[in-house]
């Protein structure tokens, strides 16, 4: 037999989450049945969607998410032992998975895709899943042209600093929303954004005129709020938005959202294009992405960092650490 921990959320999360939302179970996993396999766990993911969707489950649940591991036991010819893999058990050390189908399409465990050499960490990454968000959310809703305006929200983000990239690739002029000096220096220095602005320290709507002034052609969001309302309000005609999330909002109360500026009237005279998504819907094209980004980030035209946290006691850390923007690009915890 062998222990394993997990996390399982036990309450609604109130505002931010907190420990004590969270138990820590150990307990002895079962004997494999036919076509399962056994993963011990190497890397957990922490994620915003992981905060979005608390409320859609029926407490308690085993906390979800992404995970790279490698097989121990098997019980499918698929799968054997030494194979590295990518689940979405969660946050968990060692986790028992079947292979199949899940809802859209979606599977509970694929092959870690051919690294190339990269760490098997960025298959929680830039080659996982907020990597083909952003690949997928950008290219097929945006549609970026060459010489266009694009805006990043969240931009030193796991998803937004790749988006970013992304659209420097494509030859667009790149402006990134972060929140600290720090974040400005590596979206500028490093990632090659034209403009990267600390939205804690300025007048957004007067930067962003500064900084794009003859308007904004693409605008990828993360985070929603005002700042969102300011941004489609100085979109050019037929302007394109992906939105992706809404993180300044996922820790307040249902009844108390925050306002923001109406939104109607620059899509109506602009004839702007507003669409989100979720990533499951390109499910079935995600190792397209995969070998993209990693060819991308072997030659050098798409950096990936992440900010580690060591651990599984820590992954609760993390994951709080990251809703309130301490990470600096991809936020993963090694277990």
């Amino acid at each position: 037999m062998v222990k394993a921990r997990k996390y399982v959320v036990k309450n609604y999360f109130k505002g931010a989450p907190k420990r004590d939302d969270y138990e820590l179970v150990e307990y002895e996993l079962p004997a494999l049945q036919d076509n399962e396999i056994l993963v011990k766990v190497e890397w957990i993911s922490v994620d915003p969607y992981q905060r979005a969707y608390n409320s859609s489950y029926k407490v308690p649940y085993d906390q979800f998410g992404f995970q790279v591991g490698t097989v121990q036991e098997s019980r499918d010819s698929n799968f054997p032992i030494g194979t590295k893999v990518v689940t979405h058990k969660g946050w968990s050390d060692y986790t028992i998975v079947k292979d199949v189908a899940a809802i859209g399409g979606l599977r509970e465990i694929y092959k870690l895709p051919d690294m190339k050499g990269l760490s098997p960490s960025l298959g929680v990454g830039a080659v996982g899943m907020p990597g083909v968000t952003a690949y997928f959310g950008f290219l097929e809703i945006c549609k970026p042209k060459t010489g266009e305006t694009v805006v990043v929200t969240g931009a030193a983000g796991a998803v937004g600093s790749i988006v970013g990239q992304i659209a420097r690739i494509k030859g667009c002029k790149v402006i990134g929303f972060a929140g600290s000096d720090d974040k400005v220096q590596w979206l500028e220095k490093e990632l090659g954004f034209n403009k990267a602005i600390n939205y804690k320290t300025v007048d957004v709507s007067k930067a962003l005129r500064e900084a794009a002034p003859n308007g904004v052609d693409c605008y990828f969001d993360n985070v929603g709020g005002e700042i969102s309302s300011i941004v489609i309000n100085q979109m050019n005609k037929f302007g394109r938005v992906a939105v992706c999330g809404s993180i300044s909002s996922y820790n307040e109360d249902a009844a108390k959202l925050p306002k923001a500026t109406i939104l109607q009237p620059a899509m109506v005279f602009n004839q702007l294009k507003i669409q989100g998504f979720l990533i499951w819907e390109w499910f079935s094209r995600w190792p397209e992405a995969f070998s993209q980004l990693v060819e991308w980030i072997k030659s050098g035209e798409l950096k990936s960092r992440e900010h580690v946290t060591d651990g599984f006691e820590n992954v609760f850390d993390a994951f709080s650490g990251m809703l309130a923007g301490e990470n600096t690009g991809k936020a993963v915890v090694k277990v």
